[in-house]
């Protein structure tokens, strides 16, 4: 089946956010969680890839395109992930 792209997601930690939260982590690993984390809370048949491309398999791509993504990172425990990923 073919796959299409739908959109582009911003899922990182903006430098501003680190800088709030006043320690050192490894920035690539928590990028790396925050993508697992979303990647398990998106219908099968649609992936976002490390670049923020959300791509969809073909009868899945309406769907992708009304996901709600930020109401999707919400539900990432981001103060977890950098617990887990400080230096």
């Amino acid at each position: 089946m073919s796959r299409i792209e739908t959109g582009i997601v911003a899922y990182t930690l903006s430098g501003d956010y680190y800088a709030r939260v006043g320690a050192d982590f490894d920035t690539e690993a928590v990028d790396d969680a925050i993508l697992a984390q979303l990647n398990r809370l998106v219908p099968v048949g649609i992936t976002v890839e490390r670049s923020g491309r959300v791509l969809a398999d073909e009868d899945l791509a309406d769907v992708a395109r009304r996901i709600d993504w930020t109401a999707l990172l919400k539900q990432i425990d981001v103060d977890q992930i950098l617990a887990d990923h400080a230096r």
